[in-house]
């Protein structure tokens, strides 16, 4: 079953959120409910990319609130506000915010399902570079102390015997620290390596 894609709904209206879910489980999106806006947090760190459709105002963290803890988070996922009519000023700051758009409710479902593929289409590209980020920073995480010299070493251009020299080991266990280096890392080449180590940040010009 393949789905046009994920949406995290948030507002503490029920009859809302079920209209909400009807309408985008029948449009072929993976829906998730939430009925306050601590509860998406709290679940955040473990949600696959997706848009987000919150509500303006609810009660404890109202959606400006929301907007603002996720822009902290440099989360990459898109988000769409619902306002109330005449909510235009909270709408304006949402937007300032890093809200993709709003809509004033009552909306036309059509506008609200060609909002939501839009987001998620502009978003997806950044929240891949964000996600292949933080696999790349994982493995680095993964390296031994001593690992983590012998790739710095490897990416610096130093030979074996150099490395070797300078952290007074024998080459031939430098080769079994590169060995690793390249395992953990998943470089198949020294050139791969280099370029992990630059998207980790590793490499100091």
């Amino acid at each position: 079953m393949t789905t046009n894609g994920i949406v995290y709904v948030i507002d503490d209206d029920e009859a809302m959120r079920d209209s909400l879910n009807f309408l985008l489980d029948s449009s072929g999106y993976s829906v998730t409910l939430f009925d306050d806006a601590q509860r998406f947090l709290d679940a955040l760190p473990g949600l696959a990319f997706g848009c987000v459709l919150s509500d303006v105002r609810m009660p404890g963290i109202d959606g400006i609130e929301l907007l603002k803890l996720m822009k902290a988070q440099h989360s990459a996922f898109p988000i769409l506000i619902m306002t109330g009519h005449g909510d235009v000023p909270l709408a304006v700051e949402a937007m300032k915010l890093g809200a993709v758009d709003f809509l004033e409710k009552p909306f036309e479902d059509d506008r609200l399902l060609t909002m939501i593929e839009s987001a998620i289409r502009q978003a997806e590209p950044a929240a891949k570079i964000e996600a292949i980020s933080q696999d790349i920073a994982a493995r680095v995480a993964s390296l031994s102390p001593r690992e983590r010299q012998v790739m710095e070493g490897l990416v610096a251009g130093l030979s074996n015997k150099l490395i070797a020299r300078e952290y007074d080991i024998s080459p031939r266990t430098i080769e079994v620290y590169r060995a690793n280096v390249m395992t953990k890392m998943q470089a198949n080449s020294l050139s791969e390596l280099v370029r992990l180590a630059m998207r980790a940040g590793m490499l100091k010009d």
